[in-house]
C-alpha cells in the first residue's frame, strides 16, 4: 500500500473541435456527441483554473487541446498559456497534451515553461486501426520519442475497454514500457450513446488487475495515475486503486465528462490515511 497520493488537474482549453475519427472520443466532430464545444478559453480563465487546481492540492496542471496535433497557431496559444501559468509561481508542474507534435514544436513548449508532455498510445499497435483511421499509431509513438529527445518528461498511457483483447493490452503496456515514461495515466472507456463503441466490457475486478499489471510491467514509472473513467468504473471502490499500484489520480472534471468534486476526493483520501503529496518530489 502506498502512503502518498499525487493529484493532477485538467484544463480543457479547446473542446470538441477535433476532425479525427477516434471511436472512443466525444471530442470528434464526426460523432456529434452532446458535449460543450468551444474554440479556446481565455488566458485569464486558464489562470483562474490553475489557481483553483493548486488550492485543491494538485501538483500537475494539464493544458489539453482538441485535434490531431499542433500547428503554429495552436502552439503559440499553448505557449502563451504555459508562460502565464508559470508566472504565477504556484509550484505546479505544467503538462501539455496537444496531440502529435514535432521535435521543434516540443522544444518550443519546453522553452515556454512546459515540464511534461502527455501523449497516450491509447491501445496496441495491432488494434489501433480498429479505433482510428485518420492517423496512425506509429505517429503517436514517434511523438513520444520526440518528447524525450526535446528534454521534456514523458507522460504516456492508454485506454482499456475499447474491445481490445488481453493480448492487445499487454502489447500496449509493453510499448509504453519501452518508452520509459515518468508517469503512466490509465483510462477506462466512458461510453457515450453518440459513439460507435457502445460499452466497456471490462469488469471492476479486471480493471483492478490491469492497474496491477501496468505497475508490474512499467516498474520505473514515478506515477501510475488512474484518470478518465475512475468514478464510473469503480464506484464506491474507487480508492481501492491504490492497493493495486496506483499512486495518482485526476481531480475535478475530465475533458468532456464530470468527475468527483476535488473536495470529495481530498476528504476521502485524508480519511483513509493517505498523505497528499505537496510537491512533485
Amino acid at each position: 500500500m502506498i502512503d502518498k497520493v499525487y493529484l493532477c488537474a485538467i484544463s480543457n482549453i479547446e473542446s470538441g473541435t477535433c476532425n479525427e475519427d477516434c471511436k472512443f472520443c466525444t471530442q470528434s466532430v464526426k460523432y456529434k456527441a452532446d458535449i460543450v464545444r468551444y474554440r479556446r478559453k481565455t488566458i485569464d480563465q486558464i489562470i483562474e483554473e490553475a489557481k483553483m487546481a493548486r488550492a485543491n492540492k494538485a501538483i500537475g496542471f494539464c493544458l489539453v487541446t482538441a485535434g490531431k496535433g499542433l500547428d503554429d497557431d495552436r502552439l503559440a496559444y499553448v505557449c502563451e498559456a504555459a508562460r502565464a501559468v508559470k508566472a504565477l509561481n504556484l509550484e505546479l508542474k505544467i503538462i501539455a497534451c496537444n496531440g502529435t507534435a514535432t521535435y521543434e514544436q516540443l522544444c518550443e513548449l519546453k522553452n515556454a515553461g512546459v515540464d511534461n508532455y502527455n501523449h497516450n498510445l491509447e491501445t496496441a499497435r495491432e488494434f489501433y486501426k480498429e479505433i482510428c483511421t485518420t492517423h496512425t499509431w506509429d505517429e503517436r509513438y514517434q511523438t513520444c520519442l520526440d518528447v524525450k529527445k526535446a528534454g521534456l518528461n514523458l507522460i504516456c498511457g492508454g485506454i482499456f475497454g475499447l474491445g481490445e483483447t488481453q493480448e492487445d493490452r499487454i502489447s500496449m503496456i509493453q510499448s509504453i514500457a519501452s518508452l520509459n515514461p515518468n508517469n503512466v495515466p490509465i483510462n477506462f472507456f466512458h461510453p457515450n450513446e453518440a459513439l460507435p463503441l457502445v460499452k466497456n466490457s471490462i469488469s471492476k475486478e479486471e480493471a483492478f488487475e490491469l492497474i496491477k499489471l501496468v505497475k508490474e510491467m512499467v516498474p520505473n514509472a514515478h506515477k501510475i495515475m488512474v484518470a478518465g473513467g475512475r468514478e464510473l468504473m469503480f464506484g464506491e471502490e474507487q480508492y481501492e486503486v491504490f492497493q493495486y499500484g496506483a499512486n495518482a489520480i485526476v481531480i475535478g472534471d475530465y475533458l468532456t465528462t464530470k468527475g468527483n468534486s476535488a473536495s470529495k476526493d481530498i476528504e476521502a483520501l485524508e480519511e483513509l490515511g493517505f498523505t497528499i503529496a505537496p510537491t512533485c518530489q
